[in-house]
């Protein structure tokens, strides 16, 4: 029996995702489960050629993006420049999400690499997501108050989505300060220490959620990775005493659009309706958003896989450049009406759209 007969069994789930999902919420689609396991077989393997080459380009043109926006006299150049390095950058900085998932001796030197071409100059080093978002990803902890990656926000009020997308313009500025004076300050008050990595050392939206202190060989990671972010920061708040305040601006507000872009997109991963109780997997999958081609938008706004985010959260180790094979075989085996196409979406328009009118229903404070 194939995997598409033994679904003809299954009672399809209908489109409505709120329905879907409440439907697995106590139990999952096993068949899914084993399509998504027996289909994929080949797959899974990172490629070094493909993460170095994708990463080391995005992180040129981002670079050389930035530079040619301080450095030219033409507002229009400027502009254009400025644009490019901003969504050059955001690919860059999406391998963090990678380095979280492979194993570490799956691509060699290659988290060493990151952290120092993108993770520190960006004031973002690795540390700030790993061993935070894996807790994204357990079965008993998505989607809780425990989640330090989810929020109810189509549940929240009106106003909350506008704040949530807008805060991160001031990102690039926060980092800074985390950085280049927190740490510091840190090193001779213990108090401060504590605060600083308690609730500024993880990539996280969950303002309940409180970082505890590092254990093991992360300890080694965290140290240099935070005292090169440190001695960046720093240079960077002098630079402004050497060459003025324009090219550290300009390169701020560069990095303020790739913030908020990155902020839209988490925007629109999930549908954000859960209300804090455990999810199966399959209703976990339910609320996180698949925005497959034909479309092109979202590989510029989703980059490194991650307009595959549902199929991510069903398969979390697959390497980003297998989501797409990965994603034909599901979609051509078990078809249009299944639960696996429940999680896909036309685009971000539309998703922020479905959240907004979410908010809607609830009456502004």
């Amino acid at each position: 029996m194939t995997v598409h007969q033994s679904l003809s069994t299954q009672p399809h789930a209908p489109v409505s995702a709120r329905a879907t999902r409440v439907q697995f919420m106590a139990e999952d689609d096993k068949a899914m489960l084993r399509a998504a396991r027996d289909l994929t077989k080949g797959l899974g393997e990172a490629k070094p050629a493909i993460y170095w080459t994708d990463m080391l380009v995005s992180a040129a043109a981002g670079y050389a993006g930035i530079a040619t926006a301080i450095l030219s006299p033409s507002l229009a150049v400027q502009l254009v420049a400025g644009l490019v390095a901003a969504l050059a950058m955001y690919r860059a900085l999406m391998f963090i999400h990678e380095l979280t998932h492979i194993h570490r001796d799956a691509l060699p030197g290659f988290r060493t690499g990151w952290n120092l071409l993108v993770g520190i100059p960006l004031l973002t080093p690795s540390f700030m997501y790993e061993g935070v978002h894996t807790i994204h990803h357990k079965r008993t902890q998505y989607g809780t108050v425990e989640d330090p990656e989810y929020l109810p926000l189509a549940l929240m009020k009106p106003w909350s989505l506008p704040l949530f997308v807008l805060v991160a313009l001031l990102a690039p500025v926060a980092l800074l300060v985390r950085f280049g004076v927190l740490y510091p300050l840190g090193l001779i008050v213990p108090a401060v220490r504590t605060f600083t990595w308690e609730r500024f050392s993880a990539l996280s939206i969950n303002p309940e959620f409180r970082r505890k202190a590092p254990e093991g060989d992360f300890v080694g990671r965290v140290r240099w990775q935070e005292a090169g972010a440190s001695l960046w920061a720093i240079a960077l708040i002098a630079s402004v005493f050497v060459v003025g305040w324009q090219p550290l601006a300009t390169a701020l507000a560069i990095l303020s659009l790739t913030a908020v872009l990155n902020q839209l997109r988490t925007l629109v991963a999930h549908l954000w309706e859960n209300e804090g109780e455990p999810m199966t997997v399959t209703a976990q999958f339910l609320d996180s958003v698949n925005v497959p081609p034909p479309g092109l938008a979202a590989e510029i706004w989703a980059p490194v896989g991650l307009r595959y985010h549902a199929l991510h959260h069903l398969m979390p180790s697959m390497p980003y450049h297998d989501l797409p094979e990965a994603h034909r075989r599901l979609a051509r085996e078990l078809g249009t009406g299944s639960t696996y196409t429940g999680a896909n979406h036309p685009g971000m328009a539309t998703l922020v759209a479905r959240i907004a009118r979410s908010t809607m229903g609830k009456k502004a404070a």
